[in-house]
């Protein structure tokens, strides 16, 4: 397969897997059917360019363009939204690289960055520019775009917060024992049981998935840590739809439930990246302790060869 078609499929693939994710996403709506709290595309379009480059930009603006025209939105909001859809991911993209961010997320440095340059800092683009299309399209009044702008804007923030490392550490082949393998299995089924309880029955016992994400976030890190995280937030994001998460006006709801999401893409991200510092900090003394046994080792042997020479002189008989 040449390089332009295996480009080709991969703009494809982006494009496919922007509508699916945007229709998905659309049925968690809070305003109008158009603006949802957990906008899975972002988190998809930040992933795709940070695995591919910008080559697959013109995925996303096609998977943003389709998804846009199938809300009948009309042609100026449409393009607008879709401009601020692409500009958004390409600008965490240009953030993250520009400050030497690390898709394996193992430094603390590159959680911050996802939070702060990629999330919150650049999808404040698509928030301004897609609520501004609504406004001038007669969709939304003056008096809910400060809710508009909230919801657009940590929705596609916890997109990326919550899929993008998903997505970053899904194609990682990492090796443990079936033990492990039967824990993590383990892990992730019994978070998804408990975040589909207490988001929809017993919504005092929300902190219980907390320790849940620690135990993922210390034992695995990324690998179980972030699938826990996204299952967590889709809960929370559905019980809110359902209007069952907080019984109160749209700014206060989207306030608890992006406080609450914010705190599990955090506590996920940032204690999964301080463990694998430090693991891999335990590694390296481990190697430089094995470096210098070595190396002592070999200077005495070499000490012992040199004090035998002295001596048995060279070519002396042997007794």
């Amino acid at each position: 397969m040449n390089a332009a078609l295996r480009t080709t499929i991969t703009i494809l693939a982006v494009a496919v897997a922007y509508y699916a994710t945007a229709k998905v996403g659309l049925v968690l709506a809070l305003v109008n059917d158009q603006v949802t709290p957990l906008w899975l595309p972002t988190g998809i379009s930040v992933a795709a360019l940070l695995m591919s480059g910008r080559k697959v930009l013109p995925g996303i603006a096609l998977g943003a363009l389709t998804a846009n025209i199938a809300l009948g939105a009309g042609p100026g909001p449409t393009l607008l939204i879709t401009i601020g859809n692409t500009a958004a991911p390409l600008a965490a993209w240009y953030l993250l690289t520009r400050f030497g961010f690390q898709p394996r997320l193992e430094r603390l440095k590159d959680a911050l960055l996802l939070v702060f340059a990629g999330a919150l800092g650049a999808m404040l683009i698509s928030a301004v520019i897609g609520t501004t299309a609504l406004r001038l399209g007669g969709v939304i009044t003056w008096h809910e775009v400060p809710s508009v702008v909230s919801v657009w804007w940590t929705g596609d923030a916890m997109g990326v917060l919550v899929f993008t490392p998903l997505l970053l550490t899904l194609p990682r082949h990492w090796r443990t024992s079936p033990r492990r393998l039967v824990e993590g299995g383990v892990l992730l089924i019994a978070t998804a049981m408990l975040a589909a309880f207490v988001t929809t029955t017993q919504l005092r016992l929300l902190f219980l998935v907390f320790p849940m994400l620690i135990w993922a976030a210390l034992r695995f890190q990324h690998a179980i840590a972030a699938p826990c995280a996204a299952l967590i937030s889709v809960a929370a994001v559905m019980s809110a739809a359902s209007g069952h998460f907080a019984a109160s006006d749209l700014l206060t709801t989207m306030i608890v439930l992006q406080a609450f999401n914010g705190s599990v893409a955090l506590t996920g991200l940032i204690l999964s990246a301080i463990t694998s510092e430090r693991n891999q900090a335990r590694q390296a003394i481990e190697r430089a302790c094995e470096q210098l046994a070595a190396t002592v080792t070999r200077y005495q042997e070499e000490g012992v060869r040199k004090r035998l020479g002295r001596v048995v002189p060279p070519g002396s008989p042997a007794s």
